[in-house]
């Protein structure tokens, strides 16, 4: 797990760590940019020495108090674009701004308010859960020593691990693992939650948990920006969508026009498919698809009711007749060009 503490710029060395002369105290006091963006990126790229281009010119624009579902096969730029913003990665070229501040150079004001979860759980095996999140909370040079257990035992009951904070990390599920990485990213109050493939790995009931634990942390106003690839998961518990294909962002938008950029299908039952197909053509439907006793053609701006008249008129018996929309897999799979989990 990759998990910037509050108030801390990141790990020794990492990019930003020296970006703001500030003082970390006064510096993360200071409130930041009331914007109607969470996150937003501008030309955003990532190009490796080789000459890889991880990242390319990706325009984000993530709404505070949303769950932002940010979707993608493996290798299609998702973690490069949350180290960058996170600033634990520098841009090759383009701007992150994450809650209206410039990363990585905001890195220490603005990072005391964003929570992460990066390539899975990392916590000491032998310790158990309570003392796994003491030694997280010791680490947050803003927080406050005297409150520390009640801001454990707080995070704890948030993920619904109270009764397990004596429990040995090593004997947790996986999904208590990774409810446990997500109570270390809100020991202090966040404005966002980032978190990379938070369910990857989990049992049926794991990802659940997690998906709940989701829901409830958006209820409080939080933003929650998700990498995934769980079609259920988006479906579920995302209200906008970015879908990434190999470093480019393809779509960004909710999920409702998400569902709107796929064409509408007519589908008609008939003992006389031939028929029906001619008269779908005649009317203007391009390329209509006859199998067995169906035929479908794109509905267009043609209303269904229009169309079941024209062929019960030209003496066609229609036994059943639907309007068709493809299903999220179908949209993800001609965004994408691969399948997904659907079901996790």
């Amino acid at each position: 797990m990759t998990d910037v503490q509050a108030g801390s710029p990141g790990p020794a060395g990492a990019p930003g760590a020296t970006a703001d002369p500030a003082a970390p105290g006064r510096d993360a006091a200071r409130p930041v940019v009331d914007t109607a963006l969470a996150v937003s990126t501008t030309g955003l790229t990532k190009r490796f020495r080789g000459g890889q281009v991880a990242v390319d010119h990706i325009d984000l624009a993530v709404p505070r108090g949303s769950v932002y579902g940010f979707l993608g096969p493996n290798g299609s730029g998702k973690t490069t674009t949350i180290r960058m913003l996170l600033g634990l990665a520098f841009p090759t070229s383009g701007r992150a701004e994450l809650l209206g501040v410039r990363m990585p150079e905001g890195t220490v004001r603005v990072l005391p308010h964003v929570g992460s979860l990066i390539e899975g759980p990392a916590f000491y095996p032998f310790l158990n859960g309570r003392d796994n999140l003491a030694r997280s909370d010791a680490a947050d040079r803003t927080a406050e020593p005297r409150t520390a257990a009640d801001r454990i035992n707080g995070a704890l009951d948030r993920v619904g691990l109270l009764a397990a904070a004596g429990k040995r990390y090593r004997n947790y599920s996986l999904g208590m693992k990774q409810r446990l990485a997500i109570a270390a990213s809100l020991l202090a109050p966040r404005q966002l939650i980032i978190l990379d493939e938070p369910t990857n790995g989990l049992d049926p009931q794991g990802t659940r948990e997690v998906r709940t634990l989701i829901r409830e942390i958006a209820a409080d106003g939080i933003t929650v920006f998700v990498s995934s690839h769980l079609l259920a998961e988006v479906e579920q518990v995302c209200s906008h969508v970015g879908v990434m294909r190999t470093g480019r962002l393809v779509f960004q938008g909710s999920l409702a026009e998400l569902r709107g950029t796929g064409a509408a299908r007519i589908r008609i039952e008939t003992a006389d498919p031939v028929a029906a197909a001619a008269v779908l053509q005649k009317l203007g439907l391009p390329e209509p698809l006859v199998a067995g006793d169906e035929v479908t053609a794109p509905l267009g701006d043609f209303a269904a009711e229009q169309i079941c008249a024209d062929l019960v008129h030209a003496g066609v018996g229609v036994r059943g007749l639907g309007v068709v929309s493809p299903s999220l897999e179908e949209l993800f799979v001609g965004l994408t060009g691969e399948g997904y989990d659907v079901d996790g």
